[in-house]
């Protein structure tokens, strides 16, 4: 007999879910296993999904306070109940992410003799580098910003590092002033000092020691650094909007005065200083993070990348697969015979440059058509498009603007753009455009043929190198209709009645996986076998989740592979007892999404853009594309199975609702990621033996005959 439990206990609660994963990502700087300054990135990267979580994710839960929204999530919280937990979990986070400096790394750069020096660390060479720096460099640029009646608490800019002051006259030290500095972003923080390779100090270590410059007659009672977080999550009223370009662009600067949600201030600030800045900034007490370090160890990942030599402490170097017959042919004639699947970083992304590059240069094609959601700052797809363009092609690009955080790089590609001819959409009503599509149209001798790419990340050069996707290239004829018909209905009213073979968010992409998923559990409870294997970055979907829950009690086995965020509850009897969650967080960003239905043995497969949240499925432009060719198709499932089988970066999520790395005693170490890096490189190993050896085939010379 199933066991019963109250609805709410069915699921994990969205935020949390995803700090565990930060805590994940922390785990990564604390394994000894990694080379240090990998360490070192992978803690910067803790604080940068901080901000971000905060800016968009915590700024989303006070608006629904502000409101009195009530409604508890299907983890039965209130958005008041997340955001107590969340400030909970976070100040926990924050005093082990700096446990993690203050205790470790720091030490252990110290013992390799990389050195974040403080001011009396420094001899007399470098005090007199950074006297001048900041003499000639640094004081000239920096504005300090007194506040007092005549002068109030100036804008302070979100993310940006401050230092709070008390100063008084020389003479008068009972009368303080407040004042206030930006730190400079256009100097880096990390300053690299003479005298030794790998001595580093920070800028506000300089501005603060030199701080007196600023204020002749005065003297310096005391200084903390601090900084601050605002609301970034815009609010376009779409409907409203004409200009949507323009609608954004208010958005944007209204963004830069919105409220504070998060105060960092040095932890042996004092009292007085501390309530200066929480009266002027507004913050409650739990809004409030005391910081025993430096502020905003996003830093450290530029630390790490100045580092001269000990190559030893980073990642071997790590060079993608690109075959040769994709480097030296048309790749127009070669998808037109096979359809080609590229697995990133461990196929080189190069490939997607060259076939847009090769539809820009070709005079057979005709048009071409392309989502943009984001792209790098000097995106070389953006480079082609436009060469496309000015050699007399069709070119139709849609730039999602309303991508968050990317808002101002694309609007500023979309202007490019439209500059060299080509015709920019910036989005649709209502609906933000997610999905990863190419089409390209070419006129041959039988006639007019669509050649595609379909993706499931970014047409993004610089994030294929670190983030793992999956795309396909075909010449699927059904597809290409089907790829038409969406270009239609993002430009234009069209709304075909019937797709052929591509699956779209947000019209059926949802009921077609819950079909998929409950004709599994159909199969298992008429006893036959029935499986399915997903791969994707998050899971919070409800109906979603209780569909694979139906399907568990059904007796259907389902593995899956979920990065991020997870709401489901794994391993729970009579209810999920059949699901297995597993999440690798490593070197590579795992970001491709699978979609596996046993279907009775038909052994349906797709790729997404679309992980399994309410927002792709409802209110994104997102695209589910099937495999069909039976080799890609093996591949791809066998690539799965090898990643499900990863205990080296895999944590398993257990009942309780927590993470845990797998027992590798007595077990050979499998590692996906590295396992699929070493035979990519065999790969170029092999087939550059190949053609070397090709190059070097002996032709031996006719003898001649005497007399001859």
């Amino acid at each position: 007999m199933t066991e019963k439990f109250a609805e709410s206990d069915h699921f994990m609660n969205r935020e949390l879910s995803w700090l565990d994963f930060n805590y994940r990502v922390l785990e990564e700087a604390r394994d000894k296993e990694n080379p240090l300054l990998e360490r070192l990135k992978f803690l910067a990267i803790t604080a940068s999904n901080m901000d971000e979580f905060f800016m968009v994710r915590v700024a989303s839960l006070k608006k629904m306070i502000s409101v009195d929204y009530k409604k508890p999530d299907a983890a039965g919280m209130t958005p008041r109940e997340q955001l107590h937990a969340i400030n909970d979990k976070t100040h926990q986070m924050t005093e082990k992410q700096y446990n993690t400096w203050n205790r470790t790394l720091f030490k252990l750069l110290t013992d390799h003799q990389i050195n974040l020096r403080k001011i009396h660390q420094l001899n007399a060479k470098q005090q007199e580098f950074i006297k001048h720096y900041f003499e000639q460099e640094i004081y000239p640029v920096v504005t300090p910003m007194a506040v007092d009646s005549a002068r109030p608490f100036p804008l302070i800019v979100n993310t940006s590092l401050n230092i709070a002051a008390l100063i008084y006259k020389e003479g008068e030290p009972k009368k303080k002033e407040f004042t206030t500095i930006q730190v400079p972003t256009i100097f880096p923080r990390v300053v690299k000092l003479p005298d030794a390779p790998n001595d580093f100090i920070l800028l506000e270590e300089i501005i603060e020691h030199y701080l007196e410059r600023f204020f002749i007659g005065y003297k310096i009672k005391e200084t903390a650094c601090y900084r601050i977080m605002r609301n970034m999550d815009m609010d376009v009223v779409e409907q409203d909007a004409s200009d949507l370009l323009k609608e954004i662009e208010e958005q944007l600067k209204k963004r830069e005065r919105s409220t504070v949600i998060r105060l960092e201030v040095e932890a042996e600030i004092s009292k007085h200083l501390s309530k200066r800045l929480v009266k002027a900034l507004k913050v409650d007490e739990d809004e409030i993070y005391r910081i025993k370090g430096p502020l905003d160890l996003t830093f450290l990942g530029k630390l790490a990348s100045q580092v001269e030599g000990h190559h030893a402490l980073f990642y071997p170097p790590f060079k993608p697969y690109q075959a040769v017959q994709l480097q030296a042919t048309n790749l127009f004639e070669l998808i037109r015979k096979q359809d080609v699947f590229l697995h990133h970083p461990y196929d080189s992304f190069q490939t997607v440059v060259d076939f847009i590059r090769q539809a820009a240069d070709d005079p057979d094609v005709l048009a071409i058509k392309m989502t943009l959601y984001r792209v790098s700052g000097d995106s070389p797809i953006i480079r082609y498009l436009g060469e496309a363009a000015e050699n007399g092609k069709q070119v139709t690009v849609l730039l999602e603007v309303k991508a968050r955080f990317d808002e101002e790089n694309n609007i500023h590609w979309a202007q490019e753009l439209e500059k060299t001819g080509c015709h920019v959409i910036y989005g649709l009503i209502g609906l933000k455009t997610h999905c990863k599509l190419t089409l390209v149209v070419r006129r041959e001798a039988d006639g007019i043929r669509r050649y595609m790419h379909m993706g499931t990340g970014n047409y993004n050069d610089i994030t294929a190198r670190f983030y793992t996707d999956m795309g396909l290239l075909t010449a699927d004829a059904e597809m290409g209709i089907d790829a038409s018909n969406i270009f239609n209905m993002i430009s234009g009213y069209s709304e075909p009645p019937v797709f052929h073979q591509l699956i779209i968010a947000p019209h059926w992409l949802r009921s077609e996986l819950v079909a998929r998923i409950k004709q599994e559990a159909q199969l298992a409870r008429r006893g036959k076998t029935a499986i399915i294997k997903m791969k994707m970055n998050s899971l919070s979907d409800t109906e979603m989740i209780q569909t694979l829950y139906e399907a568990s009690q059904s007796g259907v086995k389902i593995e899956l592979l979920i990065r991020g965020i997870c709401c489901l509850r794994a391993g729970i009897k009579g209810l999920s007892e059949n699901i297995t969650v597993h999440s690798i967080v490593g070197r590579l960003l795992e970001h491709s999404r699978i979609y596996y239905f046993g279907a009775g043995g038909e052994n349906l497969l797709y790729l997404s853009s679309a992980d399994l949240m309410h927002r792709n499925l409802n209110r994104r432009v997102e695209l589910l594309f099937p495999i069909q060719d039976e080799e890609i198709k093996e591949r791809i499932m066998t690539e799965f199975d090898q990643m499900f089988a990863d205990n080296v970066k895999t944590r398993i999520l257990r009942e309780d609702g927590t993470y845990h790395k797998l027992d590798k005693r007595g077990k050979q170490q499998i590692s996906s990621q590295q396992r699929f890096m070493e035979a990519a490189e065999k790969k170029s190993e092999t087939e550059a033996i190949e053609q070397k050896s090709k190059s070097r085939v002996f032709i031996p010379m006719k003898q001649e005959k005497d007399g001859e």
